[in-house]
C-alpha cells in the first residue's frame, strides 16, 4: 500500500513538474517570440503607419506662426488637437490645379473625420491657389524659416513625385509625427488620422 502510494505521488510530481514546464515555456517562448518579431521590425498589418514615421520628430511647440490675418497660432490654445499641415512650393497659375486638387483631398479628409472633425485643423503654409474656396477648417500660415525646420524634409527628395507636395501629421504637443511623401494619397492620411484620435 505504501509502495502505490509513494509511486503516485511521483506520478502526481512528474505531472506537477511537466505542467510547470509546458507553462514556463508557454510564458518565455512568446516573450521571446514577441522579442524576436520586434526587433526584426515586423508589426501586423493593421497597426502600420501608412505615413512615414519621423525621427526625430519635427518640434514646433516653441514657434507661434503667424496667421494669414495676423494673428498667431498657438498649438496649446486647442488640447488634443491634431493638425494637418502642407506648405505647397507655389500655388500660381502653373500649379494652381494641383493646389486646387490638394486643397479638395485634404477637405474631404477633414470630413471624413466625423464627429472628432472639431479635433482636426488643416494647416495651409503659404499662399491659396488663385480663386480658392476657403474650407471653415483651413488656417491660412504665413511661411517662416521655423516652420519649415520643423516640417521635416520639405521639399522632395529624389526619387519623389517632383509635381506633387508633401503632408505631415502634428500632434497635439506640437511634435511632427508623420511625413506623407509628395503626392500620397489622401485615405492613407485619414486612415493614420482616424487611428491617433481614437487612441488620443
Amino acid at each position: 500500500e505504501a509502495g502505490r502510494l509513494q509511486d503516485e505521488l511521483g506520478e502526481v510530481r512528474s505531472r506537477n513538474r511537466r505542467m510547470l514546464l509546458v507553462l514556463f515555456l508557454f510564458f518565455f517562448g512568446s516573450v521571446l517570440l514577441a522579442g524576436l518579431l520586434r526587433f526584426s521590425g515586423w508589426r501586423p498589418e493593421g497597426s502600420k503607419n501608412k505615413g512615414e514615421m519621423l525621427s526625430p520628430y519635427g518640434d514646433m511647440r516653441g514657434h507661434a506662426p503667424q496667421l494669414r490675418d495676423g494673428g498667431a497660432y498657438r498649438w496649446k490654445d486647442s488640447p488634443r488637437t491634431w493638425r494637418i499641415a502642407v506648405m505647397p512650393r507655389e500655388c500660381d497659375r502653373a500649379r494652381a490645379q494641383a493646389c486646387t486638387r490638394l486643397l479638395g483631398d485634404l477637405d474631404k479628409v477633414w470630413q471624413l473625420m466625423g464627429k472628432d472633425a472639431d479635433r482636426v485643423h488643416v494647416l495651409w503654409i503659404g499662399a491659396l491657389p488663385p480663386g480658392a474656396t476657403v474650407p471653415s477648417e483651413l488656417r491660412v500660415l504665413q511661411p517662416d524659416e521655423a516652420l519649415r525646420a520643423g516640417l521635416p524634409r520639405a521639399r522632395a527628395a529624389a526619387g519623389e513625385n517632383p509635381d506633387g507636395d508633401a503632408a505631415w501629421l502634428v500632434d497635439p504637443y506640437g511634435f511632427t509625427v508623420l511625413r506623407y511623401a509628395p503626392g500620397f494619397d489622401p485615405g492613407d492620411l485619414r486612415t493614420d488620422l482616424a487611428r491617433l484620435l481614437k487612441i488620443n
